[in-house]
């Protein structure tokens, strides 16, 4: 006759496995497990304890084994499974991997998961998933663009060592004009969100003007100065930096980031700069306006504030523009900028080498 093997239990195992067989918030089958164990410790053989705790005798078998190899532990969780044979097998996965990188449909710039699974007569749900096993989004294509710079480096260092280490008794501003913001208005009113849908607007609507915003973002606080101008020539950007030398203080020294815009370099705008020292101008390399951080601020205020409302006149779009300003000012907060001039030199580097491999 087959004996159980016996289970002799510690004051603080115990304790646990009452606290495991009665709290509420356990899995029921871990419930059962404990009060198995508990009863196992008190001599109770396998098929007594089954007919109290409502499992298999084998169950009970098998959990008082798990107990004794694996302690508690080995009651919170189920053994591994071996599970079905996979369908698709690695031959199969690498086929489907290999055409989508370097094939293309005779009559597309790229594969679905229909297109690609009739191709190779699979099923477009196999295609699908070996897609998301190995991060394969042939429908979507980002865009780039590589400074041709040649002090490309040299500015770069300059720029984003002022994010994390502005100088001393200075101010930091990075600059920049969003231009042709326009003022659109809906042909006709949209439907709000309701559960199960989505908000609606029309697919067209009215041109009522334009306007460009002039922003400075102080790196250090978040705050923004901006100003509003029907044109964004070298004379506005003046009417801007004499608007952002009255709104800091006057015993500060200003950087500015700006871009390689030509109004920014005008000979007007240089013979202001030269009777205005305190002005300090940091240009990012050509190609290269993402390393302007007032650019995280425009992509803010179009997708909260600009993008999904209409306006019926270009004094409505400044009013909104102004009143997300000061809203945003009141409790402003910096962005943050982490990656290090030698991380953006380097991944910059590695598609240079990339796009020489492709031209090839």
């Amino acid at each position: 006759m087959r004996v159980a093997d016996k289970i002799e239990l510690d004051a603080q195992a115990e304790r646990e496995l009452r606290i495991l067989s009665k709290r509420r918030r356990v899995e029921a089958r871990v419930q059962q497990r404990a009060s198995a164990i508990l009863l196992a410790a008190r001599g109770w053989q396998n098929k007594d304890i089954a007919a109290e705790i409502k499992l298999d005798r084998r169950q009970v078998a098998l959990w008082r084994r798990r107990f004794l190899d694996g302690g508690i532990k080995a009651l919170l969780q189920d053994a591994s499974r071996s599970g079905r044979t996979p369908s698709v097998t690695p031959e199969i996965e690498s086929r489907i991997v290999h055409t989508t990188l370097h094939d293309k449909p005779a009559a597309a710039t790229h594969w679905s998961t229909r297109t690609l699974g009739a191709h190779l007569g699979l099923s477009a749900t196999t295609i699908r998933r070996v897609w998301q096993r190995n991060g394969l989004k042939p429908h979507l294509q980002d865009t780039f663009k590589l400074s041709r710079d040649p002090r490309f480096e040299d500015k770069l260092i300059d720029v984003v060592g002022l994010y994390p280490n502005p100088p001393e008794h200075a101010i930091v501003l990075s600059c920049d004009e969003k231009s042709q913001i326009q003022a659109l208005n809906r042909t006709q009113p949209g439907l709000p969100m309701k559960p199960g849908r989505a908000g609606t607007v029309t697919h067209d609507y009215k041109r009522n003007g334009t306007t460009t915003l002039f922003a400075a973002l102080n790196t250090l606080d978040g705050t923004v100065i901006s100003m509003c101008q029907d044109r964004h020539r070298h004379e506005e950007w003046l009417k801007f930096l004499r608007l952002i030398d009255r709104k800091t203080p006057k015993h500060l020294q200003l950087h500015l980031i700006v871009d390689n815009y030509a109004t920014h370099k005008h000979p007007d705008v240089q013979r202001w700069l030269t009777k205005h020292p305190r002005f300090v101008m940091h240009f990012t390399p050509t190609s290269a306006s993402w390393l302007n951080m007032v650019e995280r601020f425009f992509r803010d205020i179009s997708e909260n504030r600009i993008k999904r409302d209409s306006f019926t006149s270009v004094a409505d779009l400044e009013q909104a523009i102004a009143q997300y300003i000061e809203n945003h000012n009141t409790d402003p907060k910096p962005f943050i900028w982490a990656a290090s001039a030698a991380d953006i030199l380097a991944k910059v580097t590695r598609a240079k080498t990339a796009l020489a491999r492709v031209g090839r």
